[in-house]
């Protein structure tokens, strides 16, 4: 009669909202994931998610004997406002253990404020600012920063003979960070920036920046745009202008090598170099078999992007940490038991580092080849370990 009474007791504590979080711990791990879902953004949203429910159909929907719920909220778009609302209802509101998602760098830093206000651990699967997990001891990332990429590619570039350098960007926070990597990283190394130019951000036709790279002749050129149809449009430009055949070698970042690029830019893409971490055609096992699960999860209907890779490795890490920590998603032991994470992954081995709780990873230097009548992104080098330079 005594346990009894005290579980009644115990139960209304709770209930109450008397107890601490750890006493009154529910069965279900909440993870509230905000990403977009509809608007411009929705195909990078559609990766995000299936990436992360790949991960669940693969290695299962429990943890430290706890069920995993996940909770999906739409931003819509880049909208830090409409990002910090959904925030604050998921936990407030739906009681979440854990924020992750976000396909954008201003929404993340809305919502890291909200996270570190209400001490939730929180994973970022996309968002690139280096100052993003600066905003809170609460916040990790799992995708990579633009300077991750950007600074490989730069002193690549340089080691392989480049020597006059136009860079060229979408004129937004991501472009102008990658604008500053570069020049900063090719110029230490000796090479010479010859322009630099920040197209506006709903720029659809390249071909008047095109032609003053052709006039500045440059051996190379810089590109950070955002992922998808500029892309396409872009190198199609260069292509029409004639820069590959002036001899005038085309570097570009993350996202060349995904699927919609590819099938959208064709062979005009063919002989474009690229850095980044991930990509659909990369060789291993471990990537092949992603593949193949991710296919399975979308019926087969598109491969999968970096952001569904960096998607499937943050639900890995959200699982691992909470198996260390027996299922306390508290934010003291979560971040603890970050440090010293490691695991294999599609895009090869990833670690935490526990001093900046950002990504280390291998970053690839790919060049774009035909090859059984398919484009693939083929990995010519690498750099291993890389962290954010900017921390």
């Amino acid at each position: 009669m005594q346990a009894f009474k005290a579980a009644l007791l115990t139960a209304s504590l709770a209930l109450a909202g008397i107890l601490p979080a750890a006493q009154a711990q529910s069965q279900t791990i909440r993870i509230g994931v905000i990403t977009s879902l509809s608007g411009p953004a929705a195909e990078s949203g559609a990766q995000m998610k299936a990436g992360i429910e790949t991960y669940l159909r693969t290695h299962g929907d429990t943890v430290a004997g706890r069920k995993i719920e996940m909770i999906y909220k739409d931003d819509t778009g880049a909208q830090p406002d409409v990002a910090k609302r959904l925030a604050t209802e998921l936990l407030s509101r739906d009681k979440v253990d854990v924020l992750a998602g976000f396909v954008f760098t201003p929404n993340a830093m809305a919502a890291a404020g909200v996270a570190d206000q209400a001490k939730k651990p929180m994973v970022i699967m996309n968002a690139a600012a280096s100052g993003i997990t600066s905003r809170s001891p609460a916040v990790t990332r799992v995708s990579y920063t633009i300077a991750q990429s950007v600074v490989p590619l730069a002193e690549w570039a340089y080691k392989t003979g480049s020597r006059r350098v136009f860079t060229v960007v979408s004129d937004y926070a991501p472009g102008l960070e990658a604008e500053t990597w570069f020049n900063k990283t090719f110029t230490a190394a000796g090479g010479q920036i010859v322009g630099s130019v920040r197209m506006p951000l709903a720029t659809t036709d390249y071909s008047a920046f095109v032609q003053r790279i052709k006039d500045e002749k440059p051996d190379a050129v810089h590109v950070f745009l955002p992922n998808g149809q500029p892309m396409v449009s872009f190198t199609k430009a260069y292509r029409d202008k004639g820069l590959d055949k002036a001899g005038i070698r085309f570097l570009g970042g993350e996202g060349w090598g995904d699927e919609d690029v590819l099938s959208a830019g064709g062979d005009t893409l063919v002989g474009i170099y690229s850095a980044g971490f991930y990509s659909f055609t990369r060789p291993g096992a471990e990537n092949a078999k992603f593949v193949d699960a991710f296919s399975q999860t979308v019926g087969g209907k598109f491969k999968p992007s970096f952001l569904a890779a960096a998607s499937y490795d943050g639900m890995a890490l959200i699982a691992r940490t909470l198996e260390k920590t027996k299922g306390n998603a508290d934010v003291g032991p979560f971040m603890d038991a970050l440090k010293g994470y490691t695991a294999p992954s599609p895009r090869g081995s990833v670690s935490i580092d526990p001093g900046t709780r950002d990504i280390v990873q291998t970053i690839y230097i790919r060049r774009i080849d035909k090859a059984g009548g398919k484009l693939v992104a083929t990995e010519i080098d690498k750099y291993d370990g890389v962290k954010d330079p900017a921390k």
